[in-house]
């Protein structure tokens, strides 16, 4: 199914120019966001307790947050969850505030609000939290590292750089988008992240390889030429995939609730902007970083001479011509 005819090539390499300043301005708000507002860390990664709490009728929030100011969980917020009779009460604290069965402390403490069920008490240390945002930053760290290393063995060092700054890109603009919404991060928004970054670079890899082979058969030695003609022909099979998971990424984003809301956001804003770099951002850092058609195709040559040399040696070698 094609939605873009390939007949036609599109020009995207004369406006590179234009997307590379709009991605820098995207990227650079996300950082001063991410510098001046922060993240606002779940207790996956901050450490506390998370209490979720339902009502036989609507919650009374305002009660609960004066019972909550009287006590020793003044630091307490209450937030409704997914529907009107619902709550969320997240507590944070060390872990000599967490030693006890904190669950039989809030059946006590919310006796005056009415009648409820405790359905969900989760509990994380301070130093748990701590490990887990190491960790965590540990396990994006290596993911690029090992990318940046399979794109460079599998294409040429241009390419494995261009990758990776755009996945920094898609990383950075997304995690600014949480910052901006207030997002809670916590393990689903790395997991996340972890997905959107190996779903970019499966993009990535597709329009580069689209590139490398055009570059080994055409006739033309201008870069952004073949870019063009490379992107142009993978441009609907792109848009077709990324649409595709935008559609479930969007229903889980609507209707998938307040539990996987911060995964969904994520996915959602990162498939935005990661089929964008994958189209309009990759490339043009290929251009940027002078890589050269001509020099590629001469490296490309050489290698197919060495490896016929070494395949006419070694036959000469079993036949017994050589000595």
């Amino acid at each position: 199914m094609e939605i873009f005819k390939t007949e036609k090539i599109y020009n995207l390499m004369a406006k590179r120019v234009a997307f590379l300043g709009l991605s820098s301005i995207f990227v650079i708000a996300s950082i001063i966001l991410l510098l001046t507002k922060g993240l606002n860390f779940g207790i996956d990664f901050a450490g506390g307790t998370i209490i979720q709490v339902k009502y036989e009728q609507a919650a009374p929030i305002n009660q609960l947050r004066d019972i909550f100011k009287e006590s020793k969980y003044s630091n307490a917020v209450i937030s409704e969850f997914g529907s009107p009779d619902e709550v969320v009460i997240r507590i944070t604290g060390s872990s000599s505030d967490l030693s006890n069965d904190i669950g039989d402390e809030m059946k006590t403490t919310l006796a005056p609000t009415g009648k409820f069920e405790i359905r969900r008490v989760d509990m994380v240390g301070p130093k748990v939290g701590g490990e887990l945002r190491e960790k965590g930053l540990m396990a994006l760290v290596l993911s690029l590292v090992a990318m940046l290393i399979y794109v460079a063995f599998r294409f040429e060092w241009r390419f494995a750089v261009s990758s990776i700054l755009a996945l920094l890109h898609d990383a950075t603009i997304a995690m600014g988008a949480v910052s901006l919404f207030s997002v809670e991060v916590n393990l689903d928004i790395l997991a996340a992240i972890l997905t959107l970054l190996g779903y970019s670079i499966n993009d990535t890899i597709i329009v580069f390889d689209r590139i490398r082979e055009n570059v080994q058969t055409t006739k033309d030695n201008l870069l952004e030429n073949v870019i063009n003609v490379s992107v142009t022909r993978t441009l609907s099979r792109t848009t077709l995939t990324s649409l595709t998971v935008l559609f479930v990424v969007a229903t889980l984003l609507f209707f998938g609730g307040e539990i996987i809301y911060g995964f969904s956001f994520t996915l959602f804003v990162g498939v935005i902007v990661g089929t964008y770099s994958s189209i309009f951002v990759a490339s043009s850092f290929l251009v940027q970083l002078k890589f050269s058609v001509e020099d590629f195709k001469n490296k490309e040559a050489e290698k197919i001479k060495n490896a016929k040399e070494r395949a006419r040696n070694r036959a000469m070698y079993e036949q017994g011509t050589v000595w």
